[in-house]
């Protein structure tokens, strides 16, 4: 496989390796794209739940970004985890500094366990301040509801949750519907002239960790190849519920899904 592009991607790391920096990598290389990094925080987790989130100073995530990118610049940029209003004001800056247009959003605030990863200063700021300098915004059921204040029961809230957060400046919507109680998982697609919905099957396990970093990397993959925004949204949804689907069942809690679904070997490493 020839490498197809270049992305980079701003994220904590996850040292069970099944979200976070580690997750997007192996989401990038499976889809044939050579990965930068800028790591904000170090986690200390497993599939039971986090134990602890150590911060990288706002600094150090801004000349990680900028220092890397002056050598190898990148098609697109996937942003993870941000946790304070220091770092997003930080990235902001870094982002001006390069001028890149295809950036995606995962706005991480809950871990799946439960715990917190990001302050309410930070939301605000997201909000009032970041949507406006990225191209699509990938946030889950909960986070959708904290940035758009809309309560999400049905797939119509959804659409209405969307259409708020384009009102806040963000250009295109991505809503994952997998909190909702459903038969199908719906996920709705929104910008100013369209609306699609990608309906699949829910795939009923507890091993789904790492799913929005994967969809939303996976999504930067496929757009920083020249593939529309619809069509990267709908490939990485299919990549995801392959990689669900396949999932390895390692871990005693919530455990990671297979990123290596997308590879084929040849002979000669067989």
């Amino acid at each position: 496989m020839k490498i197809k592009s270049k992305i980079l991607i701003i994220a904590g790391s996850d040292s069970s390796g099944g979200a976070g920096i580690q997750a997007d990598i192996r989401t990038a290389t499976c889809l044939g794209i050579y990965s930068m990094t800028a790591i904000t925080a170090v986690t200390i987790q497993n599939t039971k739940g986090v134990e602890s989130v150590v911060p990288i100073p706002s600094n150090e995530i801004y000349n990680q970004i900028v220092f890397t990118a002056k050598d190898i610049r990148p098609d697109a940029i996937k942003i993870g985890m941000l946790h304070s209003k220091k770092v997003i004001n930080k990235v902001i800056s870094a982002l001006q500094k390069m001028k890149i247009k295809k950036i995606i959003l995962d706005p991480v605030m809950v871990a799946k366990g439960g715990a917190k990863l990001i302050s309410d200063q930070a939301i605000q700021l997201m909000k009032k301040k970041f949507l406006k300098e990225i191209m699509l915004i990938t946030p889950n059921i909960p986070e959708a509801e904290i940035l758009s204040g809309v309560k999400i029961k049905t797939k119509d809230d959804m659409i209405i949750a969307a259409k708020k957060l384009i009102k806040l400046g963000v250009p295109n919507v991505l809503i994952k519907g997998g909190h909702l109680r459903s038969e199908k998982v719906e996920d709705v697609f929104m910008n100013r002239k369209e609306i699609k919905i990608f309906s699949n099957k829910r795939l009923n396990t507890k091993n789904t960790h790492g799913t929005g970093c994967t969809l939303s990397t996976a999504i930067t993959s496929f757009f920083s190849c020249g593939k529309t925004l619809k069509k990267s949204c709908e490939l990485g949804v299919k990549y995801v519920n392959s990689a669900i689907l396949t999932n390895p069942k390692i871990g005693k809690g919530h455990g990671p899904i297979n990123h290596l679904n997308s590879i084929i070997l040849e002979n000669r490493f067989k």
